[in-house]
């Protein structure tokens, strides 16, 4: 499925915009930013310049992480307005049953308000306490956590709190947020394809775990610009877009220079006067008012600041308040840059001499923490097959030389339990040999931000393996794992 209406489209230069200040942003990019997935530009109204770097594709759903939250905090606004809520009201007041016996001073004061701003007085993101709750009960396991300081007084980026957001409007609904914000929200802008994750109880998570298309990350954004208003028609409350948008956190800290200047409802205030709602490792939904601008974002970075630093750079300079002349050769360029958009496969010959005696040999390995058991690489001239045991399942991965093949996997979902058996997930893969004893291969999980590398060095009867990634919450490189030919 993809988006009902597609959106209207334009020249850049009609709408104020050099095609060689957009070719510029995407150059520069390639260039120095590893990597960005897509982009969507939209100035008054309508896209200037789209992109999809394959073998990610605008068909595909991409994970959000923490833009997440913007979506949630728009149901929050949602409920509001239906009259379910008010941001004053309490927090404690939707959890009798999971409230500890005795409540503190600070917890009592807690308001949805506080929960929006990211100012709940904790001390401690939450959410790592939320995932070791046994019973799965995350709501008792918030609750639980001690309040330091009066809420309201200090700011902490607290995925914990979104989560909060989520339970309260399933108990006030009896819906998931998905379920809610469809008829809301999703259908209304056209977007109809998604999904969100869920806690062990069936409560979408709500601080993360929203995956949908570039598209309907713009038509977000888009909303937003608007003020509310979607095609002629409210879907949002003026007063919520203005709250949300504007500083409501006493203070933020940390990220960089865009990420000092206010938190709003869920969303950060950037320079510029613009905003933003954001993800790890690069997932943006940039609103620039006075631009009458959106830009709609995914990547696998390990720099935020660094995406929007170009964007301050390149294109927020060059919207003009009017028109430009048609520049039919910058805008033939800037087409053609991006109809080939690609992230490159591995680099490296399709042979080796060892490639024979190594070819479909099996590698064990000692128990280990990334539960890899044991490993086998399959040589054909145009692929190679990857045999994984990993815990409880056994992968196998086709890796294109020269080219990605694609297919799907529950590998690489590491830090999972090993009892539990691993989603699968889209993938493409690429393999070559980077020296005569070593075979590289590089897998794109292209509805996310996760491209790893995989190293084989083989040595006599041994293989040395290595994991390293693009991104991560943790070291991006693994320890080295020894494996022995049985």
């Amino acid at each position: 499925m993809s988006t009902s209406t597609p959106l209207p489209h334009s020249a850049p230069e009609a709408e104020g915009i050099s095609s060689a200040a957009i070719l510029k942003f995407v150059n520069s990019a390639e260039k120095h930013i590893d990597a960005l997935h897509s982009f969507m530009l939209l100035r008054h109204g309508k896209v200037v310049a789209q992109g999809w770097w394959s073998p990610y594709r605008a068909e595909c759903v991409h994970q959000l992480f923490s833009l997440s939250k913007s979506f949630t905090s728009t149901a929050i606004g949602l409920a509001v307005a239906e009259g379910r809520l008010s941001i004053d009201d309490a927090v404690l007041s939707f959890f009798p049953d999971d409230a500890p016996a005795k409540p503190s001073k600070h917890l009592q004061a807690m308001r949805v308000r506080h929960l929006l701003a990211m100012s709940t007085g904790h001390d401690h993101d939450t959410t790592g306490f939320l995932h070791r709750r046994k019973d799965g009960n995350w709501p008792a396991a918030f609750l639980a956590r001690p309040v330091k300081f009066e809420p309201g007084t200090h700011f902490l980026y607290n995925t914990g709190a979104t989560y909060m957001l989520s339970a309260i409007l399933q108990k006030l609904t009896g819906q998931t947020l998905m379920e809610y914000l469809t008829p809301r929200l999703f259908e209304p802008l056209g977007i109809t394809q998604g999904w969100w994750e869920s806690d062990p109880r069936g409560v979408n998570v709500g601080g993360w775990g929203l995956n949908i298309t570039t598209d309907a990350i713009a038509r977000f954004g888009q909303l937003y610009l608007n003020k509310g208003v979607w095609n002629g028609q409210r879907i949002l409350p003026e007063a919520w877009v203005e709250a949300a948008s504007a500083p409501q956190a006493p203070f933020s800290v940390g990220g960089g220079p865009d990420w000092e200047q206010g938190y709003g409802y869920q969303f950060w205030r950037c320079r510029h006067n613009a905003y933003r709602g954001d993800g790890a490792f690069g997932q943006y939904c940039i609103v620039m008012p006075d631009q009458d601008a959106v830009l709609a974002i995914t990547g696998g970075v390990k720099d935020m600041q660094a995406v929007l630093d170009l964007v301050w750079k390149t294109v927020l300079p060059a919207m003009k308040p009017e028109p430009l002349p048609a520049d039919d050769a910058a805008h033939g360029a800037l087409n053609d840059k991006l109809a080939h958009l690609a992230l490159k496969p591995i680099k490296g010959r399709r042979a080796s001499a060892i490639a024979a005696r190594v070819s479909g040999r099996v590698y064990e390995f000692p128990k280990n923490d990334q539960r890899i058991q044991r490993v086998s690489l399959a040589f054909e001239r145009e692929r190679s097959t990857l045999t994984i045991r990993e815990g409880r399942q056994e992968h196998v991965i086709v890796c294109g030389h020269g080219d990605w093949i694609e297919g799907v996997t529950g590998f690489d979902q590491y830090g999972l339990p090993p009892l539990i058996a691993a989603p699968q997930r889209k993938v493409a893969a690429s393999g070559a040999w980077t020296a005569d004893d070593t075979y590289t291969v590089k897998l794109c999980f292209y509805e996310t931000p996760f491209r790893p590398t995989l190293t084989f060095h083989f040595t006599g009867k041994r293989v040395r393996y290595t994991y390293e990634a693009n991104a991560s919450f943790g070291p991006t490189k693994r320890p080295t794992l020894i494996g022995q030919a049985r």
